[in-house]
């Protein structure tokens, strides 16, 4: 590590020789594989942007060039590259770097991601900001292919390309692997642009058919050849100009090339070709097992370990079961199939299989076209996507009252990801959309009730559950629904009453002994029940409202405006998430920062209780 240990910021390596650039990025490789075995983290992906990122900060003049990293989870070498080598060991960690780009943590984090293809339209305001104030910088986008699928992507090439006097670069990082093989017809225009099938065969004909003297007119011919048969590419049309493909772990390739594009006006657009987990054999044969491992010894790789079955394996199972029950089901997907549990249902239904492409806005109304023709659409979401999907969800489903089910995965809080993959707003931005049934998860068997419960519906419905393993709740294999709008009672105490929403009943039911209360698992958000709320309200003298999701327009103000609209007055206290953004780190440790433990409940309600609030009344009795 002899020449990493000396780079502390890209000036330094600005300073190194060609040789030396090899160099560092063998250095540089190892460490982070060494790094990241230690800590978890995304290693594929960042294996695959060595030596692109050594060239981009040597070509350019970073921080006061802009460099936006799509998606931002292959920026761990960007990160050692820009003096945070040494903070490498606390990634992901509470108080630790982020595993994305963010403003507060570095000037050469120059824009907060880590949600998929929102680079080019942030490089192109870099850009057109720096022509207005008279400056000369250069912002530099760079995306990878699974995120080239999404329409903001080609929303922001489609007004970027008219601007013929910007520093605009964008970097088609191609690694044809997404988190989820890479779908549709941008994948197969790559993969024909790559092949050179075309082209090899025009320099063929011309090497066979013309004499050796005659070599200068054979590569004319190939030129027009190519012409030809591939007169421009789909990027030239939105009037970028189009290098590539080169390359992309050959710095002998793309620093000159690069070089060459800082050196013209206008939008560039550079095709590099990459392979997720280049230099550790075992990432390069399976980048998905190695795209967020955590801790494991590199010699070894990832070895399989028996855990309690996660949320996301109930939901993976109950799809394949609904569907060999109802063969209407079908089962969409915006380019999350293994984090979304979907594999297996792949291979038993593939015709019923719908992976559209890290293109949320599109599943949806696509989910609403395929329900107006009587299917029956199951969409598979994280909780942090369907935020960019609100108005297909108002607009095109709920207004329409189509009958889509939606499986909320990633709701609350996620750990280490940290707040951009955070579920902690679905319960508000759900509940007051007309139609929406909104339930919550509190164990594993709950789940599976709740996801027929929603399918059952004829309308929209979703069930949020959280990451990870679930409480080791025994699964009964019937597809049972539960009643709908209906909680039920889990503990029988006197004076406080806790009402508990999902995720939260286990941590509520451990306080309720300490303080001898009352819990109800309330299991709906909307439609909420009203009946049992007014029902603990006359009997206990503190009603407290628990949820892991933001309080503000949450579960507890649900709870708060049923009590209202039936004129019953009772103190309420509502624990939840607060109003701010929760940094990455343990998830148990994050909740109990939030008050959301076990002991966080009980100090809360002890504290409220010592108030001393009188004991108001309902209906005047």
């Amino acid at each position: 590590m002899k020449l990493l240990q000396q780079i502390n910021d890209p000036a330094a390596l600005r300073n190194l020789t060609r040789p030396e650039l090899h160099q560092l990025a063998i250095e540089l490789r190892t460490y982070l594989l060494d790094s990241v075995s230690q800590t978890g983290g995304h290693l594929s992906s960042n294996l695959g942007t060595v030596e692109l990122t050594i060239a981009l900060h040597y070509v350019f003049n970073t921080p006061e060039d802009r460099i936006v990293w799509d998606v931002g989870h292959q920026t761990y070498p960007h990160k050692i590259l820009t003096g945070r080598r040494d903070r490498m060991a606390s990634l992901r960690q509470y108080g630790g770097l982020s595993g994305f780009p963010r403003r507060d943590e570095s000037v050469y984090d120059t824009f907060g991601t880590a949600h998929s293809s929102t680079s080019i339209s942030a490089a192109l305001g870099m850009a057109l900001a720096a022509r207005t104030k008279g400056e000369s910088r250069h912002a530099v986008a760079v995306i990878g292919d699974g995120a080239m699928t999404a329409g903001m992507a080609f929303e922001a090439l489609n007004n970027g390309g008219v601007y013929d006097d910007i520093n605009l670069l964008v970097v088609l990082n191609d690694n044809d692997m997404s988190i989820s093989p890479p779908v549709g017809a941008l994948n197969r225009y790559l993969a024909r642009l790559m092949s050179g099938k075309f082209y090899a065969a025009a320099k063929n004909v011309g090497k066979s058919v013309l004499p050796p003297s005659m070599r200068e007119l054979a590569k004319k011919f190939e030129e027009h050849a190519k012409g030809m048969l591939v007169p421009a590419t789909l990027f030239e049309e939105f009037g970028f100009n189009y290098i590539g493909p080169i390359d992309g772990h050959d710095l002998e390739s793309l620093i000159p090339t690069l070089q060459n594009l800082k050196h013209l006006k206008g939008p560039q657009f550079l095709h590099v070709v990459t392979k997720k987990g280049q230099g550790y054999k075992l990432a390069e044969a399976d980048p998905v097992l190695y795209h967020g491992p955590g801790k494991f010894n590199p010699s070894e790789g990832i070895k399989p370990t028996v855990s309690k079955m996660t949320y996301t394996q109930v939901f993976g199972n109950w799809l394949c079961d609904m569907a060999a029950a109802d063969d209407k089901l079908v089962a969409i997907t915006p380019a999350m199939r293994e984090g979304s549990g979907m594999v297996r249902f792949e291979q038993q239904f593939p015709g019923r299989y719908y992976d559209v492409g890290i293109a949320e806005q599109h599943a949806v109304t696509f989910a609403a076209g395929m329900a107006c023709e009587g299917m029956k659409p199951v969409v598979a979401i994280y909780s942090t996507f369907l935020q960019r999907a609100y108005d297909q969800l108002i607009h095109d489903v709920a207004l329409q009252n189509l009958d889509v089910t939606f499986a909320l995965d990633r709701a609350g809080l996620v750990g280490a990801d940290g707040a951009t993959h955070a579920g902690n707003y679905d319960m508000a931005f759900l509940r007051c959309i007309p139609n929406m049934v909104v339930m919550a998860a509190s164990d594993e068997n709950e789940c599976r009730q709740m996801l027929t419960t929603a399918y059952q519906y004829p309308g929209p419905a979703a069930v949020r559950y959280p990451r990870g393993a679930g409480t080791g709740a025994v699964i009964d294999p019937a597809l049972s629904p539960i009643a709908m709008g209906k909680g039920v009672m889990s503990r029988q105490g006197s004076r406080v009453a806790i009402l508990a929403f999902g995720t939260m009943l286990a941590p509520a039911l451990k306080a309720a002994e300490a303080l001898n209360a009352t819990v109800a698992n309330m299991r709906f958000i909307k439609p909420l029940d009203a009946q049992l709320v007014a029902q603990l309200a006359a009997s206990h003298e503190l009603i407290v409202t628990i949820e892991e999701g933001a309080i503000m327009g949450g579960a507890g103000s649900a709870v708060a405006e049923a009590l209202a609209a039936a004129g019953i007055v009772r103190p309420l206290l509502q624990l939840g998430l607060p109003d701010k953004f929760i940094d990455h780190g343990d998830v148990q440790q994050l909740l109990a920062q939030c008050g959301l433990d076990a002991e966080g409940i009980t100090r809360s309600v002890r504290q409220r209780l010592s108030l001393g609030e009188p004991r108001l009344v309902v209906n005047n009795q």
